[in-house]
């Protein structure tokens, strides 16, 4: 199998799984309790919490333990805008948002908030002075994600941020995506909260974190025991924040390397695909957008097809967000940068870790070409 689909979700390490499973066998007492081994799972918590700080220039109290992205997304989006209404009711996001925002969006709109969904060029970027022509004297937040899950397209996070303090709102930016594949401040972007998901970078599933600048005025979305300092209740999944604050540090110390060797494939790989394959267009910025990330549409195929045919051949990749695989509607993301409906059916997602060697993509790409030529003359 070639595994070219780390955008829907990636590996474990070797090094994560070991550190979590004494935290599924022996080690298993319920943090909140009272003795010996329950109080000495709360300090592993607390060095977790403190490792996953160090990796984004936080502080330790500032990061909150979430089951993963979703929640951590909706969590923002509820609870700033539940927080904060005596301020105003008007958010702003984009359109090529995440499910988990878009959604929580249209659950508060029909609360009475008001959202505007930013458009974005051809390639997935927002324009600055159109979000800024935006605010007005009742946003309260601003929610946009640093980098696209479909098209891998970076935005202007920093510029973001300047403009949202100049402006008194509170911006909120998803990394799910970035968060372990480029170097992230929080302080530098000026990100108010900032949400993460562990299997993104080499973690567990069902784990994220969310990180909440001191000061930002925020309601729980979860409401019962007192876990997460009142914030955030439900019993700690210690062996998964074990797991994720491992693969955060592993994450931290190879990044630089898998920078350069993921940007040098990914090139590779769009080169080849474009010179030798007729009828296909990259989808997304060519220079800003994350390292591992490679997405076309291509003319007279439907992206299904083309997997399946993939897929017979031992190569998983995917056609866009795995968190809508099944539905027959072209992605929202590509009809927001300009593709018309059938265009948008024939995408193709490609995205790869350090693990993909050379020769792994040499054999897709030839893969790729006879599948292209096979439903072309089907």
């Amino acid at each position: 199998m070639i595994y070219l689909d780390n955008a829907a979700t990636t590996q474990p390490k070797k090094q994560v799984v070991e550190a979590m499973l004494p935290y599924l066998e022996e080690k298993y007492a319920n943090p909140s309790s009272m003795y010996e081994p329950a109080i000495e799972n709360q300090r592993i918590i607390g060095e977790c919490r403190q490792t996953i700080a160090r990796t984004i220039g936080a502080e330790e109290k500032e990061i909150y333990f979430t089951s993963g992205g979703s929640e951590a997304d909706n969590w923002v989006l509820k609870g700033v805008a539940h927080a904060n209404r005596e301020r105003g009711k008007h958010i702003i996001t984009t359109q090529i948002e995440h499910h988990a925002i878009l959604n929580a969006c249209h659950y508060l709109e029909e609360e009475g908030f008001q959202i505007t969904y930013l458009g974005t060029d051809q390639n997935g970027q927002i324009s600055l002075r159109e979000l800024e022509d935006t605010i007005r004297e009742d946003t309260i937040l601003i929610s946009i994600m640093a980098a696209n899950n479909e098209i891998g397209t970076l935005e202007p996070v920093r510029e973001i941020g300047r403009i949202a303090k100049e402006h008194g709102c509170l911006f909120h930016t998803d990394a799910v995506q970035m968060y372990g594949q480029l170097p992230i401040n929080v302080k530098f972007l000026g990100a108010d909260l900032m949400s993460a998901s562990a299997h993104k970078f080499s973690g567990p599933r069902g784990c994220g974190f969310l990180y909440v600048r001191e000061g930002v005025k925020i309601c729980p979305l979860i409401h019962g025991g007192g876990q997460e300092r009142h914030m955030r209740a439900g019993t700690e999944n210690t062996a998964a924040i074990v797991g994720m604050a491992e693969a955060a540090k592993l994450a931290s110390q190879t990044m630089q390397y898998r920078i350069r060797r993921e940007t040098y494939h990914r090139n590779y790989l769009i080169g080849r695909v474009l010179r030798e394959i007729s009828g296909v267009h990259v989808t997304g910025h060519r220079k800003q957008r994350l390292p591992g990330s490679a997405s076309f549409w291509i003319e007279g195929i439907e992206g299904e097809s083309l997997l399946i045919l993939l897929d017979m051949k031992g190569i998983c990749a995917s056609a866009g967000s795995a968190c809508t695989t099944g539905n027959t509607e072209a992605s929202h993301v590509l009809r927001a940068i300009g593709l018309e409906e059938e265009q948008a059916k024939g995408s193709l997602r490609v995205t790869i870790n350090e693990n993909v060697s050379i020769k792994d993509l040499d054999y897709f790409i030839e893969i790729l070409k006879e599948s292209i030529e096979s439903l072309r003359n089907s």
